[in-house]
C-alpha cells in the first residue's frame, strides 16, 4: 500500500478526509526531501483505487497494481528526465526542463473519457522544471479543467511557478519534520550517523537519506579533512578532484563557511559539529570582514552552479581565497 511518510500523516489526514472536496489543482510545496512526492503519488492512487480505505489506497484492486506498474490508463507522471535530488524514487535519464510538448500530451490525455470511469490523476513533480511555453500550456488546462479530474504540482520553488498557474491551486504547505520524529524514522530505515545526516540536509529526512550513500560520505570525509588542514596545494587538487561534483563542493564549503561564522559570533556550529576543534581553531584566526565577504561571494555563487564557465576554476578561486585568508590570519 502506497502511503506518505509518518510526519506527513495530519496533513495527509486533512486532505483526504472528505475527497469530493478536493479541487482540481493543488500545490503541494516546501522544501526537499520532506516526501512532497510520495504524498502526491499516494494522493493520486487513493484517488483511482476502486476500494479506498481511510489509510488510503487498498492495494489489492486492479487499478491499485495498474498504478504500481505504472500502467494506469487514468494516471501520468511528469517529470523531467532528471529529477531534483533529494525526491525519493525519482527516476535519472537526463535533461532538466520539462516541455512543452510533455504538457500538450497532457491536455490530449485529459481529453479522453477516464479508461474506470472515474477519476483521471496527474502529478508533476517538480513544477518549476516546466519551461515558460510548457506552464502556459498547462495554464489552459488548469483554467477550465474537465470534470473528475485531479492535477497535483509538486515544488521545491513556487516562487519560481508563473502566477496565474499558482492562483488556480490550493497551496498545500509540506514542511519540515520536527528533529526528533525524522531521527526516529532515519533510525527505522538503519541510517548510521543520522543526526550529522540530518543537520547537512537541512532538517529533510529523504534527503538525508541520500546524504548516507557509502562513496558520497568518503567524498565528505575528504573534502571535510582538507578543509580542516588546509594548503594551497592541496586545495587545488581538491578542486581538480571535485570539479564533476560541484553541487557537492559548494553545498560542503558553503556549510564550513557558514559554521566558521557562526562560531567567530560566539555561537555554536550548525553543520559540521563533529568538526568543532578546527572550526573553534581556524574562527578564532580568521577575521570577521574576510569571512563575511568569503559567504557573501559563496553563496551569490550558488546560482551558477548549474551552468559554470569552468568549474575547476571556479571551485579553485573558493578554495585558494578561503586558503589566503588563514595565511593571512596567520601572519599578522
Amino acid at each position: 500500500m502506497m502511503s506518505c511518510h509518518p510526519w506527513n500523516q495530519a496533513l495527509w489526514d486533512r486532505l483526504t478526509a472528505d475527497v469530493s472536496q478536493l479541487p482540481h489543482g493543488i500545490l503541494l510545496h516546501g522544501p526537499a526531501g520532506v516526501g512532497k512526492r510520495s504524498l502526491a503519488l499516494a494522493l493520486a492512487k487513493r484517488m483511482l483505487c476502486s476500494q479506498p480505505t481511510p489509510e488510503g489506497a487498498c492495494g489489492q484492486c486492479p487499478s491499485c497494481s495498474w498504478f504500481d506498474q505504472g500502467a494506469h490508463p487514468d494516471f501520468r507522471l511528469i517529470e523531467p528526465a532528471e529529477p531534483d535530488a533529494g525526491e525519493e524514487g525519482a527516476g535519472k535519464k537526463g535533461g532538466r526542463h520539462i516541455a512543452i510538448q510533455e504538457i500538450r500530451g497532457l491536455a490530449e490525455f485529459l481529453a479522453l473519457a477516464p479508461h474506470q470511469g472515474g477519476w483521471r490523476t496527474v502529478v508533476v513533480h517538480p513544477a518549476e522544471a516546466m519551461n515558460v511555453p510548457a506552464a502556459n500550456a498547462l495554464l489552459k488546462t488548469l483554467e477550465e479543467p474537465p470534470s473528475r479530474v485531479l492535477i497535483i504540482l509538486v515544488s521545491h520553488q513556487p516562487r519560481r511557478l508563473l502566477p496565474t498557474v499558482l492562483s488556480r491551486c490550493r497551496k498545500v504547505a509540506v514542511t519540515l519534520p520536527d528533529t526528533e520524529s525524522a531521527l526516529a524514522w532515519l533510525g527505522s530505515q538503519g541510517l548510521a550517523s543520522a543526526e550529522m545526516l540530518l543537520r547537512e540536509a537541512g532538517g529533510a529526512p529523504l534527503k538525508a537519506l541520500d546524504c548516507a550513500d557509502p562513496e558520497r560520505l568518503a567524498r565528505r570525509e575528504r573534502f571535510l579533512e582538507a578543509l580542516s588542514r588546509p594548503s594551497p596545494a592541496g586545495l587545488s587538487v581538491l578542486a581538480q578532484d571535485f570539479q564533476n561534483r560541484l553541487d557537492e563542493a559548494w553545498g560542503w564549503f558553503s556549510r564550513w563557511v557558514h559554521d566558521l561564522m557562526r562560531v567567530k559570533l560566539g555561537s555554536q556550529a550548525r553543520y559540521f559539529k563533529e568538526r568543532h576543534v578546527e572550526l573553534d581553531r581556524q574562527a578564532g584566526a580568521l577575521p570577521l570582514e574576510g569571512l563575511m565577504a568569503l559567504e557573501e561571494e559563496v553563496r551569490r555563487a550558488g546560482r551558477w552552479l548549474k551552468h559554470p564557465l569552468n568549474s575547476q576554476l571556479l571551485l579553485e578561486s573558493w578554495l585558494l581565497r578561503y586558503a589566503d585568508l588563514l595565511e593571512d590570519s596567520h601572519g599578522r
